[in-house]
């Protein structure tokens, strides 16, 4: 089986092929194409012994060189994905909706027999908090949030290559937040930005009160697990979408603990989306407030399906993820041999 991923050297991408290598250990019949915008140290693990191939899926130059490497694939996993830069909408739009819509035209040129791509809970619509969703819930985003509505549009685009093209089977994953501890530095530049300096996750642990609004539920799942989730996916040839993630969810107290705080200050949400707005208009941090936005209205999902279909199930708890990815903005931890996973200096 000749299995491609689009953008193989984020953090996911870097997660599936360490399981797409112990996948080919024990079946030599398994080979990797993997495809980014900025080629790795091949000679770094887990880059090496991987077939290669540069292509920016947002330009029309990309989609003839996606085309040209996902020639002979049996299956493409789609992860290409660009945060930032959130101030150019345009530019994150021409990556994360037109190069999806050239990874799927560049699927079907070539001949590819299975299309796996990374969705998001954020493409779901608004839900209440005290219950859960599964993947029939609407999917048409949040629209203050770029990620949302660009997630929104990826699952339109899906629905159409799936009427046009019946022949192949097409699956979409809605994981909630990845992390693990390679992430961090990645994470801090993209979410709290340079001036924001290391070891402030440890300083939050000597807040007594954590202010944060109540509606701010989510859910993490640990990247490894997430990986294991595409390769289930790849390796039944499965169709449709799966909810990824793991337990427990995450409330402010329970957010509040993790950090150390001793209680939670209900704070409301507009508050904090215009602490945020005022922050990154200053260019004090870089998160916008769609984000705030997203995560106060975004579901929390049911993974039933992923479990009882694909066999999925998690080894870390989104507890473990969480403490694992703040450890690695404190550390400013990284993997050197990815363009984006880099450690900070």
């Amino acid at each position: 089986m000749r299995i491609a991923v689009i953008g193989a050297t984020g953090n996911v991408g870097t997660a599936l092929l360490r399981r797409l290598r112990l996948a080919a250990q024990e079946d030599p019949s398994i080979s990797i194409v993997g495809i980014a915008r900025r080629l790795p140290s091949t000679d770094q693990e887990p880059y090496s012994g991987v077939e290669w191939h540069s292509a920016d899926v947002g330009t029309d130059r990309g989609r003839t060189n996606l085309t040209t490497a996902l020639e002979g694939a049996d299956a493409v996993v789609h992860l290409a994905w660009a945060i930032q830069p959130n101030r150019d909408e345009a530019a994150m739009h021409r990556t994360n909706v037109i190069g999806t819509q050239n990874a799927l035209r560049a699927a079907a040129d070539a001949g590819v027999r299975h299309f796996v791509c990374a969705s998001s809970v954020a493409a779901y619509s608004p839900a209440p908090k005290d219950e859960t969703v599964d993947e029939t819930w609407p999917t048409s985003g949040i629209a203050s949030s770029h990620y949302s509505r660009f997630k929104a549009a990826q699952e339109e685009l899906l629905d159409e290559f799936e009427t046009n093209y019946p022949e192949i089977p097409v699956a979409r994953l809605r994981p909630g937040l990845s992390f693990n501890t390679e992430a961090g530095s990645e994470i801090g530049r993209y979410f709290l930005g340079p001036l924001v300096p290391k070891g402030l996750v440890k300083r939050l642990g000597l807040l007594q009160v954590l202010p944060i609004p109540a509606q701010l539920v989510f859910q993490a799942v640990h990247v490894d697990d997430v990986a294991q989730a595409y390769w289930l996916a790849v390796s039944h040839r499965a169709s449709g979408a799966f909810n990824i993630a793991a337990n427990p969810v995450l409330t402010p107290e329970l957010v509040a603990g993790i950090l150390g705080a001793r209680r939670v200050l209900n704070i409301p949400v507009p508050l904090l989306r215009s602490l945020v707005a005022a922050s990154w208009t200053l260019r004090l941090q870089t998160t916008d407030p769609g984000w705030i936005d997203m995560a106060a209205q975004a579901p929390v999902m049911n993974t039933d399906h992923a479990r009882a279909v694909l066999g999925w199930k998690p080894e870390y708890t989104s507890i473990d993820a969480i403490r694992q990815v703040l450890d690695g903005i404190d550390s400013g931890s990284g993997l050197k041999g990815s363009p984006l996973l880099h450690p900070s200096k």
